[in-house]
C-alpha cells in the first residue's frame, strides 16, 4: 500500500469522502506525504465549499489544484456516465489515467475516491471496478451500519475478490448515537460472511467541521492496520 488506497463504497452517501478526507488529514498530522484524486465528481462545482473536492483538498493540505485533483466535474447529480452524457462528453479510463499520471509523481501516498459503489458506471464500458484494477490500488470499502448494509457489503467483496482486487478493510459508517439491533450485530456478521477486516465504525457527526472528521477519524479508525506508516516514511 505505499503509494495509494483507493476508497469507495456500497452506495452513495455513506460517507467515502468524509472517511477518506479525514484518512489524509491523520497522515498530513503524521507528517505523511500524502495527496487526493477524485478524478469525475457529479451535482455541484469541484471548487465549491460544500463539494467532495474541496473538503478532500482542504483536509489533505494538498497543493495539487481543484483541476488536478478532479479533472472531470458534471452538473447533474447522477452516475458519471450518465451526467457526462446529459452534457455532451465522454470520459474513457484513458483520459482518467492521463491525467493521473500527470499527478501520481507529486505525493508519496494517495487516497483516490470513486463515485458510488464499485460498479458505477464512469464511462462507457468503464466502470469503478475498471479504474480500480488500472490504478492497481488496495481498496477501502465504506459502508452505512444499519439494516441492509450486510447483504450491499456481502456483493462488493464478492464481486472485488473475482476480480482480484485486494481489499484493505471495511468501515461502517455513521453508526447512531443510539444504535439499533441491526447495528449492533451487523459488524459480527459481517466479520463471519466477508472475511475482511472491518478497521473502524465511526460515529454519525453532527457537526461537520474539519476538525471533527479528523478526531472522529483517529479515534475510531484503525490506522495501524490500514496503513504501514513506517514504510510510508522510507
Amino acid at each position: 500500500m505505499k503509494n495509494g488506497i483507493f476508497v469507495t463504497g456500497t452506495d452513495t452517501d455513506v460517507g467515502k469522502t468524509i472517511i477518506a478526507s479525514g484518512i489524509a488529514a491523520v497522515l498530513k498530522e503524521r507528517q505523511i506525504d500524502v495527496g487526493v484524486f477524485k478524478p469525475l465528481l457529479s451535482g455541484i462545482p469541484r471548487e465549491d465549499p460544500a463539494s467532495d473536492t474541496s473538503l478532500l483538498k482542504q483536509l489533505s493540505e494538498t497543493s495539487l489544484s481543484y483541476e488536478e485533483i478532479t479533472p472531470f466535474p458534471f452538473k447533474e447529480p447522477l452516475a458519471p456516465y450518465i451526467a457526462a452524457k446529459l452534457e455532451g462528453k465522454s470520459v474513457g479510463i484513458e483520459d482518467v489515467l492521463g491525467r493521473w499520471e500527470k499527478i501520481k509523481g507529486k505525493h508519496g501516498f494517495f487516497i483516490v475516491e470513486g463515485a458510488g459503489g464499485i460498479s458505477v458506471p464512469l464511462g462507457e464500458q468503464f466502470l469503478v471496478s475498471d479504474l480500480i484494477k488500472a490504478l492497481k490500488l488496495p481498496i477501502l470499502i465504506v459502508a452505512r451500519p444499519n439494516l441492509g448494509t450486510v447483504n450491499h457489503i456481502f456483493l462488493t467483496v464478492q464481486y472485488a475478490k473475482s476480480l482480484g482486487i485486494t481489499i484493505a478493510g471495511i468501515i461502517l459508517n455513521g453508526i447512531s448515537e443510539n444504535p439499533s439491533l441491526a447495528e449492533i450485530t451487523n459488524p459480527k456478521l459481517i466479520d463471519e460472511l466477508c472475511g475482511v477486516p472491518i478497521l473502524g465504525i465511526t460515529p454519525k457527526l453532527k457537526d461537520l467541521t474539519m476538525a471533527n472528521i479528523k478526531n472522529m477519524v483517529k479515534e475510531h479508525v484503525d490506522m495501524t492496520l490500514l496503513l504501514n506508516e513506517k514504510e510510508l516514511r522510507s
